[in-house]
């Protein structure tokens, strides 16, 4: 069953499908923080939540945990470096990477997200 990607915006398409990353301090989400939950952009699974948003400086959305068993995460060597990859396990978007960098956090994790790979649905 092949899905629907016509909601996709361009830039949307290529983070998800191809794996592309959105020039840093250019999503909407990088410096957002307001109280609800971020969703896939091309299934809307709940992926994480407000209260483990934080600002890294990174560039981009930065969370210290997902939703459980929401995600898969896969190594990944491209561009000449070793990361860990962040995808939908629902729908197998790309959202971005996991870095253990931040040890101010609960967990020591920085999951790296695109904006463009989320939707954000508010509490109210």
């Amino acid at each position: 069953m092949k899905k629907d990607l016509s909601h996709l915006s361009e830039l949307q398409y290529k983070v998800t499908q191809e794996a592309a990353t959105e020039p840093p301090f250019s999503g909407v989400y990088d410096d957002f923080f307001e109280d609800g939950v971020y969703k896939c952009v091309v299934c809307r699974e709940k992926l994480f939540e407000s209260h483990a948003k934080f600002d890294s400086g990174c560039g981009w959305p930065a969370f210290f945990k997902s939703v459980s068993d929401k995600i898969i995460l896969r190594n990944d060597d491209s561009h000449g470096m070793q990361r860990t990859e962040v995808i939908c396990k629902k729908c197998g978007a790309h959202l971005g990477h996991l870095f253990d960098d931040v040890p101010q956090t609960l967990t020591g994790q920085r999951f790296c997200i695109n904006s463009c790979s989320l939707d954000f649905e508010s509490k109210d």
